[in-house]
């Protein structure tokens, strides 16, 4: 499996998004894709109890575990590697969570504009 360089929206080396929870497609702590990654899993997150109860109610249940997936289920304040088509969909919702720029991967902006990901930002370039 070919991984794509790990660029962020910036075009900077992309940072890791979380060790605990392990994230990212890989589960290698980033949000690091590639041609298998179907979902998109490219954008750094930190997730609210409400984004979480959303995501839950469109069929996308994120607090619950999953082992056979190396999943260990998600709280309120988790960094995870979201898939760019679901913030979106919470976006449109008004539930999008903060995102993490630096640690978001730069093939997240084959779906999102990266002015609509600055407005969520926790840490936009200045």
């Amino acid at each position: 499996m070919q991984i794509d360089k790990s660029v962020n929206v910036y075009g900077e080396k992309l940072e890791p998004c979380s060790f605990s929870p392990r994230t990212g497609f890989f589960r290698n702590g980033c949000c690091d894709t590639s041609d298998e990654d179907f979902g998109s899993h490219t954008v750094c997150v930190e997730v609210t109890k409400e984004f979480l109860e959303f995501s839950k109610s469109v069929g996308n249940d994120l607090s619950t575990p999953m082992p056979m997936w190396d999943f260990p289920g998600l709280v309120a304040g988790d960094k995870w590697c979201l898939c760019a088509s679901r913030w979106l969909e919470a976006y449109r919702a008004g539930m999008a969570p903060k995102v993490f720029l630096r640690s978001t991967h730069k093939r997240a902006l084959e779906i999102i504009p990266l002015e609509l990901l600055e407005r969520f930002a926790v840490d936009a370039k200045e």
